[in-house]
């Protein structure tokens, strides 16, 4: 079972089953070498290993006898689960002994929970050569997924350098009854730092792959790259570069590697760096300092991951994807990449997050929230009056420092740090939730003044304030019905507010909280991000405005009883999904003939819903009918 938890950006925390344990992902599985084991699992356990992997063409060369006896977990004494390597990369280097069926069997038989399909490995091949090695591959994981038994199976996406043959790769190995996803034949582009190649393969590969399936960056060792591989939604690493750069008295930090000779303090807290000086490290014997700096970079590996985990829950992961990047010039051609890609990456964006848009240099305009901001306020919003004013930002909530045009009959729109903002929408996510410094970057100034001519196009009858009459005029009337549309579609506002409108503020804040429609609760706004929580009334609104498929989430009809009971809809009882609903969007669930059920939250995009066979799809907040 793999069922999503918590979410940010592309990313995500994922509950991952297995037959020797439960793994959060994402993680990083240490490799181990049978043959030379210099941290103990035990050990391994303790600093937050939660599985491992190991080489079974090793296994097989070496430990033949002892693994079919005894099992894979005693070989190594490891108790958690095990994801086994073919030994691709061996084979391709030295030549292949064994069959691509036979290592399967091989995996299964001493007891791997994760066994892994022998793929070819496309190295610097030339596109001809590489689409001959990705049928090859794709043909061997056909035949070797029956063969898995009770094991789980991992079908490597390979297609070298070409995004193309990646997609096409994952979506052929999306079409087996694979259980993981692992990326191949990337370990080169990373020891080159050909982090914009590296990029592009990921999406690609995920632009192919089920999002239901984990998928595993296969090589993956270094801290640095995680947060970028994460927000694209790779779920797990492996590392083998803790013992590799130990062995070359290199030192891994999340923000890049250092030579212990050039070393003469240590900035870490793990065990061996508050314990031991640069100077009494340079003294030990080989073999121990090895251990020492392999516990070290270990120590430093699920550190980051760690953190990487936190910054999904709290919602700043994209703060941590542009820190990283500032570390390594290959990084920032990455995120160039990702800049591209900010239409894809949009779609599995959440609506809102529990922190603020936090700006932290050239990336951060380019990140999808903004990018979904200027789509919608482009496409969704409408202005009230036939005259407008734009005006300068002087803090936030907008209004509080322009009290006296609130009574005015015109459109006051903002020239904000995010671009112009029409003042109804000062407590919407992220105009509210976002921190600037007092000057942003030129790309970024560049990105806001392109908006700005588009949405000036837009406002009707641009005019000095003075011009303006303080006539009466209804702001918060004009705030709700600005947010319905942003957030449910253009029209909503009209459609949710049309008659005798009651809107109750919070009397410590002095903020929207709740809003009547003759006499009947329609929306709640959130306080944490000035979006609407719909009510059963609402729901009913706009399931009677809006035509299928918008806003819906269909479920199956033996859901349906339990789901008006207030019970979660959870993704294997979806039928279909409005393509642009968004993680944390309002949802109305209906059934098959359009019948509503009950109104909810999405957890999923339409994608996720339809993929995965576990997890909730939509948190149902109230039956209907």
């Amino acid at each position: 079972m793999f069922e999503i938890k918590e979410r940010d950006a592309a990313g995500r925390i994922c509950r991952f089953e297995t037959p020797h344990g439960t793994i959060t992902t994402p993680t990083v599985l240490p490799v181990i070498n049978p043959g030379s084991i210099p941290i103990s699992p035990d050990e391994m356990r303790k600093m937050g290993a939660q599985a491992v992997i190991t080489n079974s063409y090793i296994i097989y060369k070496n430990f033949r006898k002892t693994a079919l006896e005894k099992g894979v977990h005693e070989l190594i004494n490891f108790s958690g689960p095990i994801m086994t390597d073919s030994g691709s990369f061996q084979i391709y280097m030295y030549g292949a002994d064994i069959s691509p069926l036979e290592i399967v069997e091989f995996q299964r038989e001493i007891g791997s929970d994760i066994g892994t399909i022998l793929d070819l490995f496309s190295l610097n091949a030339t596109k001809h050569k590489a689409i001959d090695e990705v049928n090859e591959t794709i043909e061997r994981a056909r035949a070797s997924v029956p063969l898995k038994g009770e094991m789980m199976i991992a079908c490597t996406v390979q297609g070298g350098t070409y995004p193309d043959l990646r997609e096409r790769c994952a979506r052929e190995m999306g079409k087996l009854e694979a259980d993981v996803h692992p990326i191949g034949g990337v370990v080169p582009l990373m020891e080159q730092q050909r982090y914009r190649e590296l990029a592009e393969i990921i999406i690609a590969s995920k632009k192919g792959l089920p999002p239901s399936r984990p998928v595993h960056l296969f090589g993956a060792g270094h801290p640095m790259v995680f947060p970028m591989a994460v927000a694209l939604g790779c779920d797990m690493f492996d590392s083998a570069a803790y013992i590799k750069y130990a062995s070359d008295n290199r030192m891994i930090f999340s923000d890049g590697t250092a030579k212990l000779d050039e070393m003469e303090e240590l900035p870490c807290s793990c065990r061996v760096c508050s314990s031991h000086t640069v100077k009494e490290l340079k003294e030990m014997d080989e073999k121990e300092r090895v251990e020492k700096l392999a516990y070290h970079n270990l120590y430093q590996t699920f550190a980051e991951m760690r953190r990487i985990r936190e910054a999904i829950r709290g919602g700043w992961l994209w703060e941590l994807v542009e820190q990283r990047a500032a570390s390594h010039p290959a990084l920032i051609d990455a995120m160039e990449v990702l800049k591209r890609e900010k239409k894809w990456l949009e779609r599995w964006e959440p609506v809102s997050k529990k922190r603020a848009f936090m700006y932290a240099g050239r990336y951060s305009m380019h990140r999808p929230a903004i990018y979904r901001l200027h789509n919608r306020l482009l496409e969704r919003f409408s202005f009230s009056y036939p005259r407008s004013v734009i005006i300068e930002e002087k803090g936030k909530p907008y209004s509080r420092y322009y009290r006296n045009l609130k009574g005015r009959k015109a459109n006051f729109v903002v020239n904000s740090s995010l671009g112009l903002i029409p003042m109804e929408l000062e407590e919407m996510y992220p105009v509210a939730q976002s921190v600037f410094p007092l000057k942003i970057d030129e790309e970024g100034k560049r990105l806001v003044r392109a908006f700005n001519r588009k949405f000036k196009e837009k406002i009707p009858g641009v005019v000095d304030a003075g011009s303006v009459k303080n006539e009466k005029a209804n702001f918060d009337l004009q705030k709700v019905m600005a947010v319905a549309d942003m957030q449910f579609g253009k029209g909503a506002g009209k459609a949710l507010f049309n008659g005798d409108i009651e809107i109750v503020k919070s009397k410590k804040t002095g903020k929207i909280r709740n809003v009547y429609c003759n006499g009947k609760h329609v929306v709640s706004m959130r306080a944490t991000d000035g979006l609407f929580t719909l009510k059963a009334k609402g729901a009913e609104i706009l399931h009677e405005f809006f035509k299928m498929p918008e806003l819906r989430v269909v479920i199956e009809e033996d859901a349906a009883p339990f789901v008006r009971d207030g019970k979660n809809v959870f993704a294997k009882f979806v039928v279909d999904c409005d393509k642009e609903l968004r993680p944390y969007d309002e949802a109305l669930i209906v059934d098959g003939k359009d019948e509503l059920i009950a109104v909810g939250q999405c957890r999923m995009n339409r994608e996720e819903m339809l993929s995965f066979e576990s997890g909730m799809a939509v948190k149902t907040r109230e039956g209907i009918g």
